[in-house]
Protein backbone atom coordinates (compact mmCIF):
# COMPACT_ATOMS: atom_id res chain seq x y z
CA UNK A 1 0.00 0.00 0.00
CA UNK A 2 1.59 3.45 -0.96
CA UNK A 3 1.93 6.19 1.90
CA UNK A 4 -0.35 8.93 2.07
CA UNK A 5 2.32 11.20 3.52
CA UNK A 6 5.64 11.14 3.63
CA UNK A 7 8.08 13.29 6.10
CA UNK A 8 11.19 13.48 5.42
CA UNK A 9 14.07 15.07 8.11
CA UNK A 10 11.51 17.58 8.94
CA UNK A 11 12.92 20.39 10.98
CA UNK A 12 11.94 23.69 13.02
CA UNK A 13 14.00 26.31 14.33
CA UNK A 14 12.46 29.11 16.02
CA UNK A 15 15.33 31.79 16.06
CA UNK A 16 17.74 29.42 18.15
CA UNK A 17 14.88 27.44 19.62
CA UNK A 18 14.03 24.00 17.73
CA UNK A 19 11.16 22.54 18.14
CA UNK A 20 11.26 19.42 15.67
CA UNK A 21 14.79 17.71 14.69
CA UNK A 22 15.27 15.37 11.21
CA UNK A 23 11.68 14.03 12.01
CA UNK A 24 11.32 11.21 9.53
CA UNK A 25 7.25 9.57 9.38
CA UNK A 26 5.71 7.37 6.88
CA UNK A 27 1.89 7.16 7.16
CA UNK A 28 0.25 4.35 4.50
CA UNK A 29 -2.90 5.30 2.44
CA UNK A 30 -6.46 4.48 4.77
CA UNK A 31 -3.80 3.94 8.02
CA UNK A 32 -4.86 4.85 11.61
CA UNK A 33 -2.31 6.13 13.16
CA UNK A 34 -1.71 7.40 16.75
CA UNK A 35 0.94 10.54 17.29
CA UNK A 36 1.34 11.10 21.21
CA UNK A 37 3.75 13.55 22.12
CA UNK A 38 6.02 14.05 25.20
CA UNK A 39 5.49 17.75 26.91
CA UNK A 40 3.30 18.49 23.52
CA UNK A 41 7.23 18.47 21.55
CA UNK A 42 6.34 20.07 18.28
CA UNK A 43 3.25 18.61 17.70
CA UNK A 44 1.20 22.36 16.99
CA UNK A 45 4.20 22.72 14.87
CA UNK A 46 3.77 19.71 13.03
CA UNK A 47 -0.07 20.33 12.09
CA UNK A 48 0.59 23.56 11.24
CA UNK A 49 3.52 22.72 8.53
CA UNK A 50 1.08 19.84 7.05
CA UNK A 51 -1.60 22.24 6.34
CA UNK A 52 0.96 25.62 5.31
CA UNK A 53 -0.03 27.68 8.57
CA UNK A 54 4.00 27.30 9.53
CA UNK A 55 6.90 27.19 7.64
CA UNK A 56 9.49 24.47 7.79
CA UNK A 57 13.17 25.18 8.28
CA UNK A 58 14.42 21.88 6.77
CA UNK A 59 13.06 18.66 5.00
CA UNK A 60 10.21 17.59 2.57
CA UNK A 61 6.65 16.70 2.78
CA UNK A 62 4.38 14.79 0.88
CA UNK A 63 0.78 14.36 0.85
CA UNK A 64 -0.66 11.97 -1.66
CA UNK A 65 2.52 11.85 -3.95
CA UNK A 66 2.50 16.02 -4.32
CA UNK A 67 5.80 17.93 -2.58
CA UNK A 68 3.76 20.64 -0.48
CA UNK A 69 6.48 23.04 -1.78
CA UNK A 70 5.75 22.79 -5.25
CA UNK A 71 1.97 21.79 -4.98
CA UNK A 72 0.30 22.59 -1.75
CA UNK A 73 -2.76 24.55 -3.14
CA UNK A 74 -4.00 20.71 -4.72
CA UNK A 75 -2.39 18.99 -1.99
CA UNK A 76 -4.44 20.93 0.56
CA UNK A 77 -7.52 19.27 -0.82
CA UNK A 78 -6.41 16.10 0.53
CA UNK A 79 -6.39 16.67 3.96
CA UNK A 80 -8.03 19.12 6.87
CA UNK A 81 -7.71 19.08 10.56
CA UNK A 82 -10.03 19.05 13.25
CA UNK A 83 -8.36 21.24 15.71
CA UNK A 84 -9.11 21.33 19.69
CA UNK A 85 -10.19 24.84 20.06
CA UNK A 86 -14.04 25.63 18.35
CA UNK A 87 -13.50 27.67 15.24
CA UNK A 88 -16.42 29.06 13.94
CA UNK A 89 -19.41 31.72 13.89
CA UNK A 90 -21.19 30.79 16.87
CA UNK A 91 -24.16 33.11 15.49
CA UNK A 92 -24.09 30.52 12.30
CA UNK A 93 -26.56 28.43 11.76
CA UNK A 94 -25.28 24.89 12.08
CA UNK A 95 -26.26 23.57 8.46
CA UNK A 96 -24.42 26.81 7.37
CA UNK A 97 -21.42 26.17 8.79
CA UNK A 98 -21.30 22.97 6.58
CA UNK A 99 -22.48 24.27 3.19
CA UNK A 100 -19.80 27.24 3.71
CA UNK A 101 -16.85 24.93 4.19
CA UNK A 102 -18.25 22.72 1.23
CA UNK A 103 -17.50 26.00 -0.77
CA UNK A 104 -14.34 26.54 -0.51
CA UNK A 105 -13.69 23.39 -1.74
CA UNK A 106 -15.50 23.89 -4.91
CA UNK A 107 -18.19 21.67 -4.35
CA UNK A 108 -21.41 22.27 -5.87
CA UNK A 109 -24.18 23.27 -4.18
CA UNK A 110 -26.19 20.40 -4.69
CA UNK A 111 -23.57 17.98 -3.43
CA UNK A 112 -23.01 19.81 -0.58
CA UNK A 113 -26.47 19.82 0.79
CA UNK A 114 -26.67 16.36 0.51
CA UNK A 115 -23.22 15.99 2.36
CA UNK A 116 -24.45 18.60 5.19
CA UNK A 117 -27.58 16.16 5.63
CA UNK A 118 -25.34 13.21 5.48
CA UNK A 119 -22.76 13.73 7.90
CA UNK A 120 -25.30 15.83 10.74
CA UNK A 121 -27.44 12.83 9.86
CA UNK A 122 -24.68 10.65 11.03
CA UNK A 123 -23.39 12.60 13.94
CA UNK A 124 -26.78 13.09 15.47
CA UNK A 125 -26.98 17.02 14.84
CA UNK A 126 -29.69 16.98 11.85
CA UNK A 127 -32.88 18.16 14.11
CA UNK A 128 -30.30 21.13 15.26
CA UNK A 129 -29.75 21.88 11.31
CA UNK A 130 -31.65 25.41 12.03
CA UNK A 131 -30.16 25.83 15.20
CA UNK A 132 -27.50 28.49 15.85
CA UNK A 133 -24.35 27.23 16.56
CA UNK A 134 -23.95 29.22 20.10
CA UNK A 135 -26.92 26.91 21.03
CA UNK A 136 -24.97 23.73 20.88
CA UNK A 137 -23.48 21.94 23.83
CA UNK A 138 -19.54 20.92 23.97
CA UNK A 139 -19.77 17.86 22.95
CA UNK A 140 -22.22 18.60 19.58
CA UNK A 141 -19.81 21.82 18.97
CA UNK A 142 -17.47 19.05 18.87
CA UNK A 143 -19.40 16.94 16.66
CA UNK A 144 -20.20 19.41 14.50
CA UNK A 145 -16.64 20.38 13.63
CA UNK A 146 -15.90 16.70 12.61
CA UNK A 147 -19.10 16.71 10.33
CA UNK A 148 -17.64 20.10 8.45
CA UNK A 149 -14.22 18.48 8.11
CA UNK A 150 -15.90 15.68 6.24
CA UNK A 151 -17.65 17.79 3.96
CA UNK A 152 -15.40 17.82 1.04
CA UNK A 153 -14.61 14.39 1.91
CA UNK A 154 -10.44 14.53 2.49
CA UNK A 155 -8.60 11.60 2.25
CA UNK A 156 -6.89 12.63 5.13
CA UNK A 157 -8.44 13.96 8.60
CA UNK A 158 -6.11 15.16 11.63
CA UNK A 159 -7.97 14.97 14.91
CA UNK A 160 -6.45 16.75 17.09
CA UNK A 161 -7.69 15.40 20.66
CA UNK A 162 -11.31 14.69 19.30
CA UNK A 163 -12.83 14.13 22.60
CA UNK A 164 -11.20 15.95 24.95
CA UNK A 165 -13.98 17.14 27.12
CA UNK A 166 -16.10 14.95 25.99
CA UNK A 167 -18.31 12.13 28.06
CA UNK A 168 -18.25 8.64 28.23
CA UNK A 169 -21.25 8.12 26.46
CA UNK A 170 -20.59 10.40 23.32
CA UNK A 171 -16.69 9.05 23.43
CA UNK A 172 -17.60 5.97 22.65
CA UNK A 173 -20.26 6.97 20.15
CA UNK A 174 -17.42 9.09 18.28
CA UNK A 175 -15.12 6.27 18.41
CA UNK A 176 -17.50 4.46 16.58
CA UNK A 177 -18.40 6.89 13.71
CA UNK A 178 -14.52 7.72 13.57
CA UNK A 179 -13.80 3.52 12.66
CA UNK A 180 -17.02 3.57 10.58
CA UNK A 181 -15.26 6.76 7.97
CA UNK A 182 -11.57 5.35 8.51
CA UNK A 183 -13.05 1.76 7.09
CA UNK A 184 -14.27 3.19 3.94
CA UNK A 185 -11.96 5.54 2.67
CA UNK A 186 -10.22 7.99 4.81
CA UNK A 187 -6.57 7.96 6.78
CA UNK A 188 -6.99 9.32 10.28
CA UNK A 189 -4.68 11.16 12.24
CA UNK A 190 -4.99 10.89 15.51
CA UNK A 191 -3.09 12.97 18.67
CA UNK A 192 -4.79 11.98 22.14
CA UNK A 193 -3.74 11.56 25.75
CA UNK A 194 -6.15 8.90 26.10
CA UNK A 195 -4.32 5.19 25.59
CA UNK A 196 -7.41 3.63 25.83
CA UNK A 197 -8.27 5.53 22.30
CA UNK A 198 -5.72 4.41 20.73
CA UNK A 199 -5.83 0.55 21.76
CA UNK A 200 -9.60 0.83 20.33
CA UNK A 201 -8.84 3.04 17.72
CA UNK A 202 -5.33 2.80 16.03
CA UNK A 203 -3.27 0.63 13.89
CA UNK A 204 0.39 2.54 13.94
CA UNK A 205 1.67 4.84 16.12
CA UNK A 206 4.63 7.22 16.49
CA UNK A 207 5.70 8.12 19.97
CA UNK A 208 7.83 12.07 20.05
CA UNK A 209 9.79 13.27 23.12
CA UNK A 210 12.83 16.14 22.32
CA UNK A 211 11.07 17.64 18.75
CA UNK A 212 12.33 14.00 17.46
CA UNK A 213 10.60 10.82 17.07
CA UNK A 214 11.83 8.01 19.80
CA UNK A 215 9.54 5.20 18.22
CA UNK A 216 7.29 4.40 15.72
CA UNK A 217 5.67 0.55 15.47
CA UNK A 218 2.10 -1.29 15.75
CA UNK A 219 0.25 -0.26 18.51
CA UNK A 220 -0.17 -3.76 20.15
CA UNK A 221 3.57 -3.95 19.63
CA UNK A 222 4.01 -0.37 21.93
CA UNK A 223 1.66 -1.05 24.27
CA UNK A 224 3.04 -4.37 24.80
CA UNK A 225 5.93 -2.87 26.23
CA UNK A 226 3.83 -1.75 29.24
CA UNK A 227 4.87 -5.37 31.07
CA UNK A 228 2.85 -3.43 34.65
CA UNK A 229 0.42 -0.69 36.10
CA UNK A 230 -0.09 0.20 39.52
CA UNK A 231 -3.60 0.30 41.14
CA UNK A 232 -4.31 2.27 43.77
CA UNK A 233 -7.43 0.52 45.72
CA UNK A 234 -9.94 2.57 48.12
CA UNK A 235 -11.51 -0.44 50.56
CA UNK A 236 -14.80 -0.72 52.23
CA UNK A 237 -13.13 -1.55 55.21
CA UNK A 238 -9.71 -1.28 57.06
CA UNK A 239 -7.10 -3.10 55.67
CA UNK A 240 -6.00 -6.13 58.04
CA UNK A 241 -3.31 -7.90 55.66
CA UNK A 242 -3.03 -11.00 52.98
CA UNK A 243 -1.79 -14.45 52.24
CA UNK A 244 1.41 -15.46 51.64
CA UNK A 245 0.38 -16.85 48.55
CA UNK A 246 -1.10 -13.45 47.43
CA UNK A 247 1.91 -11.44 48.39
CA UNK A 248 4.13 -14.10 46.11
CA UNK A 249 1.98 -13.29 43.23
CA UNK A 250 1.47 -9.11 42.94
CA UNK A 251 3.63 -6.44 45.07
CA UNK A 252 1.36 -5.02 47.55
CA UNK A 253 1.68 -1.69 49.58
CA UNK A 254 -0.06 -0.11 52.04
CA UNK A 255 -0.79 3.48 51.71
CA UNK A 256 -3.27 3.80 54.73
CA UNK A 257 -6.09 2.04 56.78
CA UNK A 258 -8.05 1.80 53.64
CA UNK A 259 -6.25 2.17 50.59
CA UNK A 260 -3.79 0.39 49.60
CA UNK A 261 -1.15 0.10 46.14
CA UNK A 262 -1.33 -3.08 44.15
CA UNK A 263 1.33 -3.29 40.92
CA UNK A 264 0.17 -6.49 38.21
CA UNK A 265 1.33 -7.29 35.37
CA UNK A 266 -0.56 -6.11 32.16
CA UNK A 267 -1.40 -9.74 31.52
CA UNK A 268 -3.50 -10.22 34.92
CA UNK A 269 -7.11 -9.77 34.50
CA UNK A 270 -8.80 -7.51 36.75
CA UNK A 271 -11.10 -9.40 37.24
CA UNK A 272 -9.43 -12.56 38.30
CA UNK A 273 -7.55 -9.79 40.68
CA UNK A 274 -10.91 -9.13 42.28
CA UNK A 275 -11.83 -12.28 42.63
CA UNK A 276 -8.41 -13.35 44.66
CA UNK A 277 -9.16 -10.23 47.04
CA UNK A 278 -12.68 -11.22 47.39
CA UNK A 279 -10.84 -14.37 48.65
CA UNK A 280 -8.75 -12.42 51.06
CA UNK A 281 -12.12 -10.77 52.46
CA UNK A 282 -10.88 -7.32 50.86
CA UNK A 283 -13.66 -5.24 49.77
CA UNK A 284 -12.96 -2.88 47.25
CA UNK A 285 -14.94 0.43 46.90
CA UNK A 286 -13.49 2.06 44.29
CA UNK A 287 -9.73 1.39 41.93
CA UNK A 288 -7.77 4.01 39.97
CA UNK A 289 -4.60 3.76 38.06
CA UNK A 290 -1.60 5.66 40.40
CA UNK A 291 0.12 6.78 36.55
CA UNK A 292 -1.38 7.94 33.95
CA UNK A 293 -0.36 5.05 31.24
CA UNK A 294 0.68 7.07 28.22
CA UNK A 295 3.07 8.95 30.99
CA UNK A 296 4.05 5.39 32.29
CA UNK A 297 4.59 4.70 28.19
CA UNK A 298 6.94 7.59 27.97
CA UNK A 299 8.64 6.98 31.17
CA UNK A 300 9.49 3.71 29.83
CA UNK A 301 10.76 5.03 26.50
CA UNK A 302 12.55 8.23 28.17
CA UNK A 303 14.51 5.59 30.71
CA UNK A 304 16.52 4.43 27.59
Amino acid sequence: MKNIIEIKDLTKNYWKNEVLKWVNLEIEDWDFFALLWYNWAGKSTTIKILTNLASKTWGKIFINGLDIDKDFSEARKYIWVVPQEFNFDVFSKVEDVCTLQAGYYWVDRKAALERTEKYLKKLDLWEKRDSRVKQLSGGMKRRLMIARALIHEPKILILDEPTAWVDVELRQTMWEFIKEINKNWTTIILTTHYLEEVEELCKNMAILSGWKIIEQAKVKDIIAKLDEQTYILDLEENFSGVSKDFKEKYFLKEIDEKNIEITVKNTVNLNELFELLDKENIKVKSIREKQNRVEALFMKYLKK
